[in-house]
């Protein structure tokens, strides 16, 4: 089996004096579209974080293509590695372009100016995100759902092989959604993209990742295919919640959440 081009071995970190990632062990292997789950409070963003490098570890490590991150150049990483973060404030009055054409920073040189190829890849990304029609207006100017998808289009301008995205969809209607994670399933299909992508909704996690990794309480709870972690009893533990499981249109499973469970 190949290599793993990310791996986190016995890792440990968090804030200050509080540990939030307890001993994680997890790799991504060339051509995975993996999915995170886990409760509020469990420890994704922060794993995710650490994966990216953008974390240091108290103990254990991150490997990007068997290297340790933290030894590798920050420029250098982001050729090979691009983050979709939570969504947060839009960045001064940058257009919708000049936000996308920050994608490309990582393949430029110091005050060099844009080359036919990285205009060209900033022309994709907007392309394929459905925001080429916003390119001149100032994303301050934005509802919270273009402000994402022009987010993720900053990351395809990147053109990095390896995506860590932490809940892209959630300022979307559900047709944005879909259309994200067809997406995002067409670069990894099509385009061999590793993708490793932080979702709060079950279902679609199911339906697009080939492997699920469920985290709770800073450590992994489970991993495998959909079928082996979406089920009643582990969803259930992992949220403290009665969900009945079936199939769905595409044989996946589905979630239906029944009611909280009594805390006792």
């Amino acid at each position: 089996m190949d290599d793993p081009v990310l791996a986190a071995v016995g890792l440990r970190c968090g804030y200050e004096e509080r540990e939030v990632i307890r001993g994680v062990t997890l790799s991504l292997r060339q051509g995975e579209f993996v999915g995170l789950i886990g409760p509020n409070g469990a420890g994704k963003t922060t794993l995710l974080r650490a994966l990216a490098g953008r974390m240091r570890a108290d103990s254990g490590r991150v490997e990007l293509r068997g290297e340790p991150i933290e030894r590798i150049p920050r420029r250098q990483v982001a050729r090979v590695l691009a983050v979709v973060p939570q969504i947060s404030a839009a960045p001064f009055e940058f257009t919708v372009r000049e936000v996308v054409a920050m994608g490309r920073t990582p393949h430029l040189g110091r005050l060099q100016g844009e080359r036919e190829e990285d205009r060209a890849a900033i022309e994709r990304a907007l392309e394929l995100t459905r925001t080429q029609d916003l390119a001149q207006r100032p994303v301050t100017e934005l509802s919270g759902g273009e402000f994402q998808r022009v987010v993720v289009a900053r990351a395809l301008a990147q053109e990095a092989p390896l995506m860590l995205l932490d809940e892209p969809v959630s300022h979307l209607d559900i047709g944005h959604q879909v259309e994200i994670f067809d997406l995002l399933l067409r670069l990894n299909q099509e385009e061999g993209r590793t993708i490793l992508c932080i979702s709060h909704d079950l279902n679609l996690a199911s339906r697009y990742c080939s492997r699920i990794v469920a985290i709770a309480q800073g450590v992994v709870a489970a991993e495998g295919p959909p079928e082996s972690v979406i089920t009643e009893e582990e969803i259930g533990r992992l949220y403290g919640c009665e969900v009945h499981v079936d199939r769905g249109p595409e044989g996946r499973p589905r979630v239906t959440p029944l009611r909280r469970r009594p805390t006792s």
